[in-house]
């Protein structure tokens, strides 16, 4: 018996990096053909300053020079460790400028991650948010008048230290660097083991970001004259940092938060066109709105209108909504979706979602209430995205056709593999990895997936996470995972069952979902989940939740048994900083959970 054939799909290039290009070159383009054009919004004693593109050019400039008076040499590697904020891409496009390598640094990083990645990359300076970090990488980088506190006013002294640095000087430095050579090396986030270091040149930025401006629609729907866009997600992830070098190079200007609490007050203030999030923003989203609906008497009305919403953005797809629908939709517009729209700001008009499958309900409901979104496929290694589901080539459920300049493959496996311009060189210091990966020019990435005649790819799951039960069963848990994740109730689930009769789950419970649920169901206030665990009520709610994702698989592959966890998962622990659950470090710690769902075994 043979196995499924290989299928490929591959889109030609529309630009391709010339040898003397670098990833700094935009904002000075920038700068001389639109010098007034707004570049950054910055949030400044609570309200949002405006810098123009000629203006961010001489900050850019003035810290370049400062670096150089510091003894950075091209090619050196400068850290970056800081929330997002504008002094983040102002110390980027610096380091740049100057001809040296960025090494982000999550700031939820442990010491001992930290200390790895300063080793590991070679690090001779920094820039760091706060005092705070300014410690924690002290204890590796010996040089203190090489780390440059941000909040401490470092920045504004390093680029005093540069005003003798002739302009000529730093514009030749600039140009020492070429689109081959490394413009920054991203540490893996470390879902299993220590992280590696990606090696992104020049050329791999560059092909990502023009190709993905001159895909089709972009220019004309998404980055358009009218477009802002504000990222909160961390600009240590290639996802947030390649957004924003699309923004330069296109003239749309950015706003910054890191103030993830109240990140819906900088959407109602900033009014983005456009934002970027992973799924479990849009699902807290669409929560949110069922929730207020309920409270103030209208659910019946949320529930129609929601109904309408996923049947136009299916309708979308399949030949366009008839008139009814079409009519269904305007009622309910003003009642509900201009509403949500609102909360987003008001000016929204399309959304990406990257880092893990958005749920394809999801994915229609908000199209059909006016906000497209465009979910994406991509890797470190890949510079982001290699798929996109674009405007005019948009089918929810998939993340799109590659990119132009980009080949998708599954081979007879059903693993993913990718080709094009953005795929990185290997791994920093690591040549055993990087031949693990590379192969004959494909990226071999770990994940499992199906490829349409026409190009569009899904994702089904990671082959390293494929569980295969003591009856030789093949389950991909993030099919399960990802429609256990979208009940309102639930936070995460990790799907278990690797050489165990039958699949489980644990699954861990939204804190503020879970004091909603107290008073819905008169428990009592102070009672914790540990204390609820075995409740009849709870354990039902979470039941609807499993019963609702078992729909989605057969009865051999569906969660037979589940276990509450205590407590929610937590950002360096069992997450890591973009949201995705470490698996292994979640087994290890919940080793006796999952032994007690197999009580027989």
């Amino acid at each position: 018996m043979t196995g499924p054939a290989v299928s490929e799909y591959a889109v030609p290039a529309r630009y391709v990096p010339a040898d003397r290009e670098n990833a700094a070159d935009d904002v000075f383009a920038m700068a001389h053909r639109r010098p007034d054009r707004v570049t950054v919004h910055r949030w400044t004693d609570g309200h949002w300053r405006t810098v123009t593109a000629r203006a961010f050019a001489d900050e850019v400039t003035a810290l370049a020079a400062g670096l150089m008076a510091a003894g950075i040499a091209p090619g050196d590697r400068v850290a970056l460790m800081s929330a997002t904020r504008y002094e983040w891409m102002l110390c980027d496009f610096a380091i740049w400028t100057a001809g040296a390598v960025t090494v982000p640094i999550y700031e939820t990083s442990s010491p001992e991650q930290v200390a790895w990645i300063l080793e590991d990359s070679g690090a001779v300076a920094a820039f760091v948010e706060n005092a705070t970090y300014a410690q924690v990488v002290g204890k590796t980088l010996a040089a203190a008048d090489r780390i440059w506190d941000i909040d401490d006013g470092a920045l504004t002294r390093l680029a005093a230290r540069g005003t003798s640095t002739a302009a000529a000087e730093i514009d030749r430095r600039r140009h020492t660097r070429g689109a081959a050579d490394p413009a920054t090396i991203v540490y893996t986030s470390g879902t299993t083991g220590r992280p590696k270091g990606c090696v992104i040149s020049h050329a791999n930025l560059l092909a990502e970001v023009r190709n993905v401006s001159l895909a089709d629609g972009i220019r004309a729907e998404v980055l358009t004259d009218r477009a802002a866009i504000l990222l909160f997600l961390p600009l240590a992830h290639v996802f947030a940092r390649v957004i924003q070098l699309c923004a330069v190079h296109n003239g749309v200007p950015i706003g910054h938060t890191s103030d993830i609490a109240h990140v819906a007050d900088a959407l109602t203030s900033y009014r983005p066109t456009l934002v970027l999030a992973v799924p479990r923003v849009f699902e807290k989203l669409l929560d949110g709105a069922r929730r207020q609906a309920a409270e103030s008497g209208h659910a019946r009305l949320f529930r129609a209108a929601e109904r309408a919403a996923v049947a136009y953005g299916r309708a979308r797809e399949d030949g366009g909504p008839h008139l009814a629908l079409r009519l269904r939709r305007a009622l309910y517009d003003p009642l509900v979706y201009r509403r949500l729209r609102a909360a987003l700001g008001g000016r929204i008009t399309h959304a990406v979602s990257g880092g893990a499958r958005l749920d394809p309900r999801i994915g229609h409901f908000l199209r059909g209430a006016g906000i497209t979104v465009l979910e994406g496929y991509g890797l470190t290694e890949t510079t982001a995205g290699v798929t996109f589901n674009l405007p005019d080539a948009l089918r929810i459920g998939t993340v799109g056709r590659p990119l132009p300049g980009c080949a998708v493959r599954v081979d007879e496996t059903g693993e993913v593999l990718v080709r094009g311009g953005v795929v990185f060189g290997g791994y920093w210091h690591d040549r055993a990895a990087t031949l693990a990966v590379l192969e004959d020019g494909w990226l071999r990435t770990g994940d499992l997936g199906t490829l349409s005649e026409d190009g569009f790819l899904s994702i089904v799951g990671r082959k390293k996470e494929l569980i295969v039960t003591a009856s030789g069963k093949n389950v991909a848990p993030a099919v399960l995972e990802d429609r256990v994740r979208t009940h309102w109730l639930i936070d995460q689930c990790v799907v278990v069952g690797d050489a165990r009769p039958y699949v489980a789950a644990l699954i861990s419970v939204d804190p503020e979902a879970f004091d909603r649920w107290k008073r819905d169901e008169r428990k009592p206030e102070r009672a914790t989940v540990a204390d609820l665990a075995a409740d009849a009520d709870l354990r039902a709610a979470v039941a609807e939740a499993v019963d609702e994702a078992n729909r989605a698989v057969s009865r051999a592959e569906a969660i037979k048994r589940f276990h509450i966890l205590p407590e929610p998962f937590a950002v360096g622990a069992e997450l890591t900083s973009t949201q995705k659950v470490r698996r292994a470090v979640t087994l290890e710690k919940y080793a006796a959970e999952v032994t007690a769902l197999y009580p027989a075994t």
